[in-house]
């Protein structure tokens, strides 16, 4: 393997998106295979690709083409032979991967949470009833509905600078980011408070940074295990699990978040209508080994709970 490492000269190229955190997120992947084998930063080269998600800003998700928006592009560099890995947010991750492609290499996970992001309330309890809230998170949308249908949802599409620039020029009066974003950014100033989970149940794989290889490429694949943590893959496992029997994409409201206690999984998972009007979860414990299958069973059971025509697209 030692003779195999890259080098400034022959350097292992990470694909990204451009976006300031999604450079947060590649520069941690970089520094930290670094750190594992003792190799300069110069042995690396960042390559940003410009995503469909990047590029259409000025429509919803859901009408351009839902989970991948922020991945194909990525991916085909990848499967190209353009760049050796690629560093993606999870939580943009569709549960299937293109053929030739793994995804097995977890950074350790940041914060759950989402943060409530506003110029001049501190909670959601602090919101007139007609305010304007904006959001691109069907989720976000669905779940803030269910919870305070008063509120008017904005569609609110950008980075966290952009979404940041609306709020000061008067869109909406609040928003919510990750928490995550913030932290990645050394920005958790911006938050005027972190919702827990109780509240406001996370998407799938919140937090969560995974770096995709060729199935082919042994040396990326020595590579990308010596920096994988293995806790956030055996949540993600339950997490995606959950999502892929629910056939979740961008234009469904899915939640949920597991967390480990020794040997036992905790898996809470929440479907909700699109408009907020009905919400469903489920919340169980199972051995960690015995977590994608939990999340599968959830999965099945809430959409026996919920019936044809829940979601808007069945």
């Amino acid at each position: 393997m030692t003779s195999d490492l890259p080098t400034p000269t022959a350097p292992l190229r990470i694909g990204t998106r451009g976006s300031p955190l999604a450079l947060a997120q590649a520069h941690e992947t970089r520094d930290r295979l670094a750190a594992a084998f003792d190799l300069p930063l110069g042995a690396f080269e960042i390559v940003v690709i410009k995503t469909t998600g990047d590029r259409v800003l000025d429509r919803p998700l859901k009408e351009i083409g839902g989970k991948g928006l922020f991945t194909r592009e990525i991916e085909a560099d990848l499967l190209g032979g353009r760049i050796d890995i690629a560093v993606h947010s999870m939580k943009d991750m569709p549960v299937e991967q293109p053929a030739g492609l793994l995804l097995d290499c977890f950074l350790p996970r940041e914060d759950v949470r989402d943060a409530f992001v506003s110029p001049s309330a501190a909670g959601l309890a602090d919101l007139a009833p007609g305010t304007k809230v904006g959001t691109s998170s069907l989720r976000r949308k669905a779940q803030l509905l269910n919870r305070r249908p008063d509120l008017e949802v904005v569609e609110f599409r950008g980075n966290v600078q952009t979404r940041l620039r609306k709020l000061e020029e008067g869109v909406a009066a609040c928003t919510f980011l990750a928490m995550a974003g913030l932290n990645r950014l050394g920005m958790t100033h911006v938050a005027a408070a972190a919702i827990a989970p109780e509240e406001m149940l996370p998407a799938i794989a919140q937090g969560a940074i995974g770096v995709e290889r060729r199935l082919d490429d042994t040396r990326a694949g020595a590579m990308l295990e010596a920096i994988h943590h293995r806790e956030t893959g055996q949540r993600l496992a339950a997490e995606r699990a959950f999502l892929g029997a629910l056939d979740g994409s961008c234009e469904t409201p899915i939640a949920g978040l597991a967390e480990l206690d020794g040997g036992m999984l905790r898996l809470r998972g929440e479907i909700l209508r699109t408009d907020g009007s009905e919400a469903l979860s489920e919340d169980r414990t199972a051995p960690v080994e015995a977590g994608a299958e939990l999340g599968r069973t959830m999965a099945r059971d809430l959409l026996a709970r919920a019936g044809a025509g829940f979601f808007d697209w069945r």
